[in-house]
């Protein structure tokens, strides 16, 4: 039995060691925010938060986040109130296929960097693609909920 710790939740899972943390996430536990893209670790679609650092959750093997906190697009309400709200009231996302990866992504940039620069924040995001190209919206979002936080 493997033990995660997926949004401050423990989960007990019966699955292999060498299984994606993508799969456990979703088929197993059924957490399905968190969404498969490329399948090769290349888009971001997929990225979760691995004791606060983004990985990708479609190539990394559960046996990677054992003993390890994990936070999925689920929890990251909980670990900053102000993330989602930008996105929604700069109306993010387009279709919303990369965005619980960009979300992810966005809570690991404010989490070591509460106040990021334009520069900062295309490198801490450069990982995520989005076809529809809402990066501008994305960066604005950023830069709201780093307001927000700061104002808080």
């Amino acid at each position: 039995m493997i033990k995660l710790v997926i949004n401050g939740e423990i989960y007990e899972l019966n699955a292999s060691a060498e299984m994606p943390i993508l799969w456990a996430i979703r088929d197993i536990i059924g957490l399905t925010g968190t969404k498969y893209g490329c399948g090769k670790g290349v888009c971001g679609s997929c990225n979760i938060l691995l004791d606060g650092y983004p990985v990708r959750s479609c190539v990394t093997p559960i046996s990677q986040a054992v003993g390890k906190e994990i936070i999925t697009i689920e929890g990251v309400g909980n670990e900053n109130k102000y993330l989602q709200q930008a996105w929604q009231e700069l109306n993010v996302p387009q279709c919303g296929y990369c965005q619980p990866g960009q979300l992810v992504s966005a809570l690991a940039l404010l989490n070591s960097n509460p106040k990021p620069s334009d520069q900062e924040i295309d490198s801490a995001m450069s990982g995520n693609i989005c076809r529809c190209g809402t990066y501008v919206r994305i960066k604005k979002a950023i830069h709201m909920a780093a307001e927000l936080n700061s104002e808080d």
